[in-house]
């Protein structure tokens, strides 16, 4: 009798099949995803099964001792990889058991399968009776149907995973990444670790018909304890990005996995390694990777784009460095940022990105000193250096609009966003110049685009009060508003919003209520006595009277810190309209951009809009001025 026998590569535990070799694995047929570091790991430990494989084995067996790598991190996503893909319980595993403080151990039966099994070449069949015939008879039909109902199940389970894995597969077009986790042990490498998250959210952002959500809003799921389908509910995104990034002298190593939070499956992960020299290439190959991954991809522009683009280290350390600071949005962070931009341009002067960061500083001021010329200069050399930086046209945008050119300003709002059609903050940019050439739904419908990609921005929510108000929303704005105080519970922003809209639906109790709590989160306990004379005043002499010496108090007692705006919207409520005139001119000395947002829609100038002196002043802004029944001001 001739046997043919041939061993194969190939394993069978439960119902997967895996290949030791290739690292394909299989259940039912069906081919599942296993990144090549997981399929090592499972196949060190396949083949030691009922062994313990220590931690450091499985180090030693898949990455070696030479490599630059976080091998905890990397053994560790390996693992859950591997849970994930043959859905084993931690707790109550059935096919990879953990041992504290010892390894890994596989404790699924495996059947190593053959290429042939043992055929006999002569079989002799002894005759048989004809009892036994019927016996066989009986049994072939019960095995039949036995295997009729064996064959539905496989069916059945084949379309049913079918469907799942199509389900799975079905098109991401909204995606979140979630800070980079600095692993360096070093607080002092934060900045490098989150410009490298706003890095790769600028790079994927570009791709044509991925929503990406900005960084302010997953800055709050850093270090997160969530799930990510938690995460990505209320981020209303289909994927997630998460990885680390670890920085070791003029050498990093970023890794990253994408997982489709709609199924909390594993898509994809990847490790990348260069020195500092090549970073903002391998930002592009990262960006790239991950688009491809979800079937969209980059736009060729952005792609010839990413191939080029390139700085020496120290200026793109500096750069981030810069950002970092300057994302912090307060005067000594604005400082250091203006220091960090400066130290970048004198590393490299044709590094575009660093003279947009220059002009940011000088035109939004954030407690520094602002200096609009200066912003606009350089503004334009981060354009004549690199006229497709999406970044640099906003920062010009608002330029103009601070200067009062408000076609040009339109214009460069509308490039960027041809540039970055995944920028929030074009968005918001491109809302404030709507609301201020009088166009407050169209401002809303841009703001509406900029809170999809970042939901849980400050300035972004509170365009959107702003915006509800002078549509004339009163009560969408205050639940906006309120919102705007659970966003931010320890400003005083929100609360000044919900007086204003209290003032104008002629609830003055509730006004100055939200005027007090606004001189408690503001420190400003003389703002928070005046109230108690205001409401007195209300009590006596009606609401026109409470109001006007709210303004008066607003312009004079605190004359230290005017804010003109509020000063004018006051005035313009009590329907002075010599003061508000007054106070609006004021505002328009000291560069207050509230003003264009404010002036041509605010409810409380509508008594003003034939004024020869207000229209005057609209005119000076390079603005057109609205009628009361324009379209913009329609009633709530």
């Amino acid at each position: 009798m001739a046997i043919e026998s041939k061993s194969s590569r190939l394993v069978r535990f439960s119902d997967f099949e895996f290949d030791c070799q290739s690292g394909d694995l299989r259940r039912d047929g069906v081919s599942l995803k296993l990144q090549p570091q997981p399929a090592r790991v499972l196949a060190v430990l396949v083949q030691r099964a009922g062994e313990i494989v220590s931690r450091q084995e499985l180090v030693d067996e898949v990455w070696g001792t030479d490599t630059f790598v976080d091998f905890e991190q990397g053994l560790n996503y390996a693992i859950r990889q591997i849970r994930t893909v043959l859905r084993d319980d931690a707790e109550h595993p059935q096919f990879l058991e953990t041992l504290p403080k010892r390894g890994y151990r596989f404790i699924a039966p495996l059947q190593e399968e053959v290429a042939a099994t043992e055929v006999p070449q002569h079989t002799v069949v002894p005759p048989r009776t004809e009892g036994r015939r019927k016996a066989l008879w009986k049994g072939g039909i019960a095995l039949v149907v036995a295997g009729l109902i064996v064959a539905a199940f496989v069916i059945g389970f084949r379309l049913h995973s079918r469907e799942s894995m199509e389900a799975a597969t079905d098109p991401i077009t909204s995606l979140a990444v979630l800070p980079l986790r600095n692993l360096s042990n070093d607080a002092g490498q934060d900045y490098f670790s989150e410009g490298m998250t706003d890095e790769l959210i600028t790079d994927l952002a570009k791709a044509d018909g991925l929503s990406v959500i900005s960084h302010t809003s997953v800055e709050r799921y850093k270090d997160t304890k969530r799930s990510l389908p938690d995460i990505a509910r209320e981020l209303g995104v289909d994927a997630i990005v998460e990885g680390t990034v670890l920085r070791s002298s003029d050498r990093v190593r970023i890794t990253a996995q994408l997982i489709d939070a709609r199924s909390d499956h594993h898509l994809w992960a990847e490790s990348y390694e260069s020195d500092l020299q090549d970073i903002l290439a391998l930002q592009g190959k990262l960006a790239q990777d991950i688009s491809e991954e979800v079937r969209i991809k980059l736009m060729p522009q952005e792609q010839s784009r990413l191939g080029t683009k390139t700085t020496t280290p120290a200026a793109y350390d500096a750069y981030l460095r810069g950002r970092y600071f300057w994302n912090q949005r307060n005067p000594e962070g604005t400082a250091k940022a203006i220091q960090y931009f400066e130290q970048a341009v004198r590393e490299d002067p044709n590094f575009a990105p660093a003279y947009s960061g220059l002009a940011d500083c000088y035109w939004v001021g954030w407690g520094a000193q602002k200096d609009i010329p200066l912003a606009h200069e350089y503004a334009r050399k981060a354009l004549s250096l690199q006229p497709d930086l999406a970044e640099a046209h906003d920062s010009l945008g608002e330029i103009l609009l601070i200067e009062h050119q408000m076609n040009e300003s339109g214009n460069e709002f509308r490039r960027a966003l041809e540039l970055g059609p995944n920028s929030a903050m074009a968005y918001h940019l491109y809302a404030g110049h709507l609301l201020s050439v009088g166009r407050p739904a169209d401002a809303l419908a841009e703001n509406d685009r900029a809170r999809k990609i970042d939901p849980f921005s400050v300035p972004v929510n509170n365009m959107r009060t702003m915006i509800l108000i002078n549509s004339r929303k009163y009560d969408e704005a205050l639940k906006q508003a309120t919102w705007l105080s659970e966003l931010i519970p320890q400003s005083e922003v929100a609360y000044q919003q919900r007086s204003r809209v209290y003032w104008l639906k002629g609830q003055v109790l509730e006004a100055i209520e939200n005027q007090k709590r606004t001189a408690v989160l503001a420190h400003a306990p003389q703002w928070l006595k005046d109230q108690d004379e205001i409401a007195m005043i209300y009590t006596k002499s009606g609401p026109r009277a409470a109001q006007l010496r709210a303004a008066q108090l607003m312009e004079q007692t605190h004359s230290s810190d005017f804010d003109g705006i509020w000063a004018a919207l006051a005035y313009g409520g009590a329907q002075d309209g010599t003061a508000a005139l007054r106070c609006l001119e004021r505002t328009l000395r000291e560069g207050d951009g509230n003003l264009w947002f404010l002036l041509l829609t605010a409810p409380e100038f509508d008594f003003l809009r034939s004024d020869p002196r207000y229209l005057d002043l609209v005119r000076r802004l390079g603005l057109q001025p609205l009628t009361l029944h324009h379209p913009g001001l329609a009633g709530p």
